[in-house]
């Protein structure tokens, strides 16, 4: 794991984007619920099997506990846990440590997909809402692809505003110096600026 990447643990990069199972660090993960996983009886109306959300489950262990992410590729639930463990399939009860009203606030979500997941064996598209900023990040996914291949400024705006804009004199002042902001945005986020996507 490169430092400082800002996950607990991550995939091999052959593996493609819908099957990696990467665990992001609660602190840049708003959402990640922490919890204690406490043995308890299968017949228990609060028991949860593991086995059940083994297709989606992938947990790493350290010091501190287990770390899991339950995720069909495009959806993700994750949990923290100081005690017990998901990964190792017996029944448990999960005992969430929620307080407080903001620190609270960002996990009242992921803990309504955790229960829909578990009670319906499936991600409810409902309540994975669309998010507006992904087209600005494949945009500056595709800036810094560009550029890492040599591509100018000029080259850049005529593939993303067509191939005249450039040598448009009325348009490609702005044009240009709305590429120069998404390539210093794009190198932003290449350089680490990444790490703090799910915290805005």
């Amino acid at each position: 794991m490169p430092a400082g990447g800002g996950f607990t643990f991550a995939e091999r990069p052959e593996v493609e984007a819908p099957d990696a199972r990467i665990i992001w660090r609660a602190d840049l993960d708003p959402g990640t619920l922490r919890a204690l996983a406490v043995p308890i009886d299968i017949g228990h109306p609060d028991a949860i099997d593991p086995g059940s959300l083994a297709p989606w489950l992938a947990a790493v262990r350290d010091e501190a506990g287990e770390h899991a992410v339950l995720s069909d590729g495009w959806h993700h639930i994750r949990i923290d846990l100081e005690q017990g463990s998901l990964a190792e399939g017996r029944p448990v009860m999960l005992r969430y440590y929620l307080h407080g009203l903001a620190s609270a606030e960002p996990k009242i979500l992921p803990l309504r997909r955790l229960l829909d997941l578990h009670r319906h064996r499936r991600f409810s598209v409902s309540l994975y809402p669309p998010d507006r900023r992904i087209d600005r990040w494949i945009l500056a996914l595709r800036v810094h692809d560009a550029v890492t291949a040599g591509a100018s400024h000029r080259d850049i705006a005529q593939v993303l505003f067509g191939p005249d804009s450039a040598s448009d004199p009325r348009r490609s002042g702005s044009l240009l110096s709305r590429v120069h902001r998404l390539v210093a945005g794009a190198r932003r986020l290449a350089s680490g600026g990444y790490r703090f996507l799910m915290k805005q």
